[in-house]
């Protein structure tokens, strides 16, 4: 694939992560996806799950900018944001796993009510479209995840589809 046909892809994907909608992410993205998370499930930001959920978040968020923010203004761009993935995480969406695994764990945890560390695909469905992936992809992307079709998924699937979704635009 040749790189302009990657960076379209992957600035596509800039809008998953631009909440507000302002041209730039930064750590109020997170946080805001954090709370429509919480309120989308019910879970109260002060309880041990919504703690880890907006900690998840901001360590999602430093690991982001820790790539991205070229500039050092706490803000990362589409430009930065391209320009971060095509450098660091073209060819190892590993890296991009392991900054988000504190968040994606704990971003699973609010959506399993009986915490059994699955989750069921119709709420991870939910918690892709309330992070900005468009409600067509979000079903299709849980569905595939439910390898054995007992209708539920855990982290090991989750994670690393995470991301390739953000990593591998095709």
């Amino acid at each position: 694939m040749v790189s302009s046909e990657y960076e379209r892809g992957i600035a596509a994907r800039f809008a998953s992560f631009d909440q507000d909608g302002n041209g730039w992410i930064d750590r109020e993205d997170f946080s805001a996806a954090a709370k429509s998370l919480l309120a989308e499930f019910g879970t109260a930001a002060r309880s041990d799950k919504g703690q880890a959920l907006y900690a998840g978040a901001e360590a999602f968020w430093q690991g982001m900018a820790g790539m991205a923010d070229r500039d050092g203004d706490q803000r990362v761009t589409r430009e930065e944001f391209v320009g971060g993935a095509v450098k660091r995480l073209r060819d190892n969406p590993d890296r991009f796993a392991e900054i988000a695994r504190p968040f994606v764990h704990a971003a699973l945890a609010v959506a399993d009510p009986d915490g059994d560390g699955r989750i069921a695909v119709a709420d991870l469905a939910r918690a892709l479209r309330v992070l900005g992936v468009p409600e067509d992809t979000a079903r299709a992307a849980a569905a595939a995840l439910d390898a054995d079709g007992d209708g539920e998924v855990g982290e090991a699937e989750v994670l690393p589809a995470f991301a390739r979704y953000f990593t591998v635009p095709e």
